[in-house]
C-alpha cells in the first residue's frame, strides 16, 4: 500500500521539493493536480518523473475539471477529448500510471450520460494507442454529487465497452452521494467487495472526510471530522494483500495522508 497527497504540498515550494517533502514524511505516492489544464512540457514532466522514481514515489495525475463528455455542446465534448489526451501525455512523460477523470454531469439528459462517456473515452483510448501511450490507465472517479456521472455501476458499464478504463474509488464521495452510507466496518467491506473486482491489479483510492446534503457532496473535510470514519476503511483493509494507492484530498493533504497511513499498524512509524 502507498499513501500520498493530492497535489504538491506547499511546504515543498517546487514540484521536486514537494516530492522530497512528501518523502520526508514517509509518504510514497502523489497525485499531480492538472485540474486547471495539463500544461507541463515534456522536458519538465520527465524531470519530475525522474525525481519521483529516485524517491520511490508512485505518481498519478488528475485531469482538468472542465471535462464533460455529456455536454450539450459538441465543442465541449471535443475539448474533453483534448483535455484527457493532454493529461495522458503528461502522465506518460512523468511515468504516472493512471489519470483520474471527472467524466460528465448528467445535465438535462442523464439518460445519455453513459453512452456519451463511452463514446468520449473510446476516442481517447484510440488516440492513446495511436500515440503509443499504453502505460496510462483511464481512471473514472466515483462522484459525490447526485447530478454527476460516476457510480461504480456506471463505471462498470463503461469498462464493458472501453479497454483500459478502471474506477477510482473516492470513498467520501460514495458516502456523500448516498446520504452518509458508510457507517460501519461492514459498510466499508461491502464497498470494497464491489470495487475490488473492477479495479484490476492496482486499486486507486481518494480519501478524506466530507460535508454533504440532499444533493450529495459539499466540501472535503479533514480526517478528524470522521464522516466517514476512515479508521473503518483501514480496519477493513488491514489484512488485505491488494496493491493500493491512497491519495488524500482533505484540506490537510500531506498531514492527513500520514494520519491515514498510521491507521494501519503495519505502516505506522
Amino acid at each position: 500500500m502507498r499513501f500520498g497527497p493530492a497535489g504538491y504540498p506547499s511546504e515543498g515550494k517546487t514540484p521536486i521539493g514537494s516530492l522530497e517533502y512528501a518523502r520526508s514524511l514517509g509518504l510514497d505516492a502523489l497525485e499531480v493536480e492538472l485540474v486547471r489544464g495539463a500544461r507541463v512540457s515534456e522536458e519538465r514532466a520527465k524531470e519530475i518523473g525522474a525525481a519521483a522514481e529516485r524517491l520511490d514515489i508512485r505518481l498519478s495525475c488528475h485531469a482538468p475539471y472542465f471535462i464533460s463528455f455529456n455536454s450539450e455542446t459538441a465543442e465541449t465534448r471535443e475539448k474533453s477529448v483534448s483535455w484527457v489526451m493532454d493529461t495522458a501525455r503528461v502522465a506518460h512523460n512523468m511515468g504516472a500510471y493512471i489519470i483520474v477523470i471527472h467524466a460528465a454531469s448528467y445535465g438535462k439528459h442523464p439518460e445519455t450520460a453513459t453512452d456519451s462517456v463511452i463514446e468520449g473515452l473510446s476516442v481517447c483510448k484510440d488516440n492513446m494507442d495511436n500515440e503509443g501511450i499504453r502505460d496510462v490507465v483511464l481512471g473514472v472517479e466515483t462522484m459525490g454529487k447526485k447530478g454527476q456521472f460516476g457510480t461504480l455501476k456506471e463505471i462498470e458499464e463503461v469498462m464493458d465497452s472501453v479497454d483500459g478504463v478502471r474506477p477510482v474509488l473516492d470513498v467520501a464521495h460514495v458516502h456523500a452521494r448516498n446520504g452518509g452510507s458508510l457507517k460501519t466496518e461492514e459498510d466499508m467491506r461491502a464497498l470494497l467487495g464491489e470495487f475490488f473486482p473492477l479495479c484490476g491489479d492496482r486499486a486507486h483510492f481518494h480519501i478524506s472526510c466530507i460535508e454533504y446534503g440532499d444533493k450529495g457532496e459539499k466540501n472535503h473535510l479533514p480526517l478528524e471530522a470522521r464522516d466517514p470514519d476512515m479508521q473503518l476503511l483501514a480496519n477493513a483493509l488491514e489484512d488485505s494483500a491488494r496493491d493500493c494507492t491512497f491519495i488524500c484530498e482533505s484540506p490537510r493533504i500531506a498531514a492527513d495522508a500520514v494520519v491515514f497511513r498510521d491507521m494501519f499498524p503495519r505502516y505506522r512509524r
